[in-house]
């Protein structure tokens, strides 16, 4: 759309969320070797607001973009006018109260995975879903990386043909974000807080699921940081129409990423098969004739991906996940995943979850029909 003023994001939550603020503000660098253009990854928003508690992070956007209005007051953010949406980059606990307050607010959301961690906090938000007319993006990155968008293309073109097997995983040591983050210790699960990953993925392709079975253990990392939750887990889904999906998570493992990447799904189709890569930005899939093809773009997309730095570096999901939402919203139109779509996805978490914790598989309809009992 051209012509268009852009739509005004306030930021809650200044970690990741300087992330999209550079992401969005920012221009995209150049190409290492190339000559600098000045170009935009989402041209129909821009960053007007930020807001965090910690100070330093206040001072470390002005010094990013001091046209930025900065606050550590949330409601006082939330007043501006200037601010058409709300991108939430808070803990876990907090991404319910702050969406149920950009909502009365009259602020679209965005929101980071995972869009919430307890049933009370599903129920609410299901039931404010419906008394309003704002809508709300769940943040999931994986979606908009460049190698899943391919291969979701590929997909959607029919070139994998009827699905019959999703089979995706989330693995990385997370020492460090420990470090960062102390609350991810004790104050969530690891069911939620890395399994929103490839569980989303899994929902994504094989649509609504009827039963969960999962086992869960510690790691060595995680005994060593006291951390409440199973950081290995196992998740097998059985979709209501009988297909397969299956998902693994393992947060304290020695990483051995020239084999397999971070986050990976492997799609298994009557009419090929596929696999798509993060860190790596690389799209595997079988031709028609039963040939191999790979498409790397790292080096062409490293600027918008990850401007230039190290490879896990969101500016490019968060850039384009902004884009897309805004231009939903100019346009009249719905754009996935929607609230609904987190709170389907929050009931296979909470499934996977109780399924640990008891060692029986579990259903899923009766824990949404709960949610949206209100």
């Amino acid at each position: 759309m051209t012509n268009v003023p852009p739509l005004g994001i306030g930021i809650i939550g200044l970690h990741e969320g300087r992330t999209l603020l550079k992401a969005i503000n920012l221009p995209i660098p150049a190409p290492v070797g190339q000559a600098e253009e000045v170009r935009y990854r989402a041209p129909h928003v821009r960053v007007v607001a930020a807001c965090d508690l910690n100070l330093q992070k206040l001072d470390e956007v002005r010094a990013d973009d001091p046209a930025v209005f900065t606050t550590p007051d949330y409601a006082e953010m939330l007043r501006r006018d200037d601010v058409q949406i709300v991108a939430i980059y808070t803990p876990d606990a907090f991404h319910a109260d702050h969406i149920l307050q950009a909502f009365a607010a009259g602020k679209h959301v965005i929101c980071t995975k995972p869009l919430v961690n307890n049933m009370a906090d599903a129920r609410r938000l299901w039931a404010a879903s419906r008394g309003t007319d704002r809508r709300l993006l769940v943040g999931q990155s994986v979606r908009f990386f460049e190698s899943f968008r391919r291969q979701r293309a590929a997909f959607e073109a029919g070139e994998v043909g009827a699905l019959e097997l999703a089979d995706a995983h989330y693995i990385h040591r997370m020492d460090w974000y420990y470090r960062k983050s102390p609350w991810a210790a004790n104050a969530t699960d690891w069911i939620f807080l890395g399994m929103s990953h490839p569980l989303d993925l899994l929902c994504w392709y094989l649509g609504p699921v009827a039963e969960v079975t999962a086992y869960g253990a510690h790691s060595a990392l995680a005994s060593a940081f006291q951390v409440r939750s199973p950081d290995i887990c196992t998740v097998n889904l059985r979709t209501v129409d009988g297909r397969l999906g299956r998902a693994l998570g393992h947060y304290g493992l020695h990483e051995l990423p020239s084999a397999r990447n971070a986050l990976e799904l492997m799609l298994y189709g009557t009419g090929g098969t596929s696999l798509a890569q993060y860190h790596d930005m690389r799209y595997l899939y079988t031709r028609p004739d039963g040939t191999e093809a790979r498409e790397d773009t790292l080096y062409a997309l490293r600027g918008y991906a990850f401007n230039n730095e190290a490879h896990g570096m969101h500016y490019g999901e968060f850039a384009s996940y902004a884009e897309t939402f805004a231009l939903a919203l100019l346009e009249g139109r719905s754009c996935a995943p929607t609230l609904e779509d987190g709170l389907a996805v929050f009931a296979v978490m909470e499934a996977a979850r109780q399924s640990i914790a008891t060692g029986q598989a579990v259903a899923v309809p009766p824990i949404l029909e709960e949610i949206q009992a209100g």
